[in-house]
């Protein structure tokens, strides 16, 4: 049998294309922006999707949240030790100055605006007319590591939680765990004590499932009941992320009217059904670390990714 070569031309030829594919697998672009792996994300987002890049330069985006009575997007830029105003003529500015390097942010049921506060290290509050607080900063007389997401259900509690990812190295007055917890009425409580990084966290639309993502050891988001009574119980593996390609941790969470979870995770923004099945990703330019439902009718998914601020429109309208 003969020895065959190819012609170097129609070598490099493959070659090329092969890497080509390989690029076009890889890269984000405008007009690859939604990976669906079930008929059900058409349902979501449109496959054609177009993601907005509305700011950047920023040192590392995260928390967002829409204020819905004054239409404007807050989220936290955590080296630079400010919380920044996003408005829909594109103007980004100054809202709070230093933050105690903010990571999540949400509003309380009376417009308070509740910061997951890094070198707080605390859920600092402030109200609508300017004035600041604490709410809560210690665990049994010990101050929190470095609280990461903060959100609040339909009574008024406040979930939170406290990986160390903001402590100073050098912190002795640690509680030698990473917790979620729960603060109402004055009661703070402790949920859980046994995940290595918990970080966003959100809430079902009927309030009977709380949402937890593990960032590493293993990567995983988590679900935990809810009773009237607000007892959280015994955690359960909602979705295993260990497995997924792509840049990213689990980290923000948000969820849409109809109980669809929204992630931000390896490979991009997850979207994953209320049985726990995903459903496909959103990929962006950058890797999202956060995300929040916003705009006037709740369905322009903001997402948090790096040093730029970024948009997407999805179908169904999101909690807000």
């Amino acid at each position: 049998m003969k020895n065959r070569t190819l012609n170097p031309r129609i070598c490099f030829a493959l070659l090329a294309a092969g890497l080509l594919h390989v690029l076009l697998f890889i890269a984000p672009t405008h007009g690859q922006t939604v990976v669906a792996l079930d008929d059900g994300m058409e349902r979501i987002v449109d496959k054609n999707a177009k993601i907005e890049k509305l700011a950047s330069g920023f040192a590392f985006t995260e928390g967002p949240v829409w204020n819905s009575s004054e239409n404007y997007l807050l989220f936290s830029d955590i080296p630079a030790n400010t919380v920044n105003k996003w408005t829909p003529d594109g103007k980004v500015t100054p809202f709070r100055q230093p933050s105690n390097n903010s990571n999540g942010l949400t509003y309380d049921r009376v417009g308070n605006l509740l910061l997951a506060e890094h070198s707080g290290r605390k859920i600092g509050m402030l109200r609508p007319d300017g004035t600041y607080s604490t709410l809560v900063d210690r665990y049994q007389g010990i101050r929190f590591n470095s609280p990461n997401d903060v959100i609040v259900d339909r009574k008024g509690a406040v979930y939170f939680t406290d990986p160390p990812y903001g402590l100073d190295k050098a912190a002795t007055d640690t509680l030698g765990f990473n917790g979620i917890y729960r603060f109402h009425k004055g009661k703070l409580t402790l949920i859980a004590d046994d995940l290595f990084r918990p970080n966003g966290l959100a809430l079902s639309p009927d309030g009977k499932t709380l949402y937890l993502a593990n960032s590493d050891r293993p990567k995983k988001y988590m679900k935990y009941p809810v009773a009237k009574n607000g007892k959280v119980g015994q955690g359960q593996l909602f979705f295993d992320a260990t497995s997924l390609q792509g840049a990213g941790s689990p980290d923000g969470i948000k969820v849409d009217v109809e109980g669809n979870v929204y992630a931000t995770g390896p490979g991009g923004v997850l979207v994953i059904n209320p049985q726990g099945k995903h459903l496909g990703t959103i990929v962006f330019p950058e890797v999202p670390a956060n995300l929040a439902f916003g705009g006037k009718d709740g369905k322009t998914l903001f997402v948090t990714a790096r040093t730029g601020l970024y948009a997407v429109e999805v179908k169904i309208e999101g909690l807000r």
